[in-house]
């Protein structure tokens, strides 16, 4: 006789219901929905001119990567990389 599945929030390990340390206050999240001071402002332009991926921004300013990615659009802050090509240009050795 076959045992029925248990249903996944039941199942030891799975993420569905944990609680605990892994979502009680991530340091990403920490000055969510706080309003920007200038310091902060001026960090954030720092770090996209120095190319910094966005998730170390993030970990950084302590907020939220879409947080990051929203701020710097309103700012008119650029998060793409400075020394990349649009396209696809390698030279061709011919």
């Amino acid at each position: 006789m076959a045992k029925a599945a248990k249903a996944a929030w039941k199942r030891p390990g799975s993420p569905i219901g944990k609680t605990g340390p892994r979502k009680a206050n991530p340091k990403y999240k920490q000055r969510s929905g706080q309003p920007w001071s200038k310091d902060e402002i001026k960090e954030l332009k720092s770090l996209a001119k120095h190319n910094t991926p966005t998730g170390v921004i993030s970990l950084k300013l302590k907020r939220p990567p879409a947080a990051i990615s929203s701020k710097a659009q309103r700012e008119g802050i650029s998060l793409r990389p400075v020394n990349r090509s649009p396209y696809s240009r390698r030279a061709t050795t011919r």
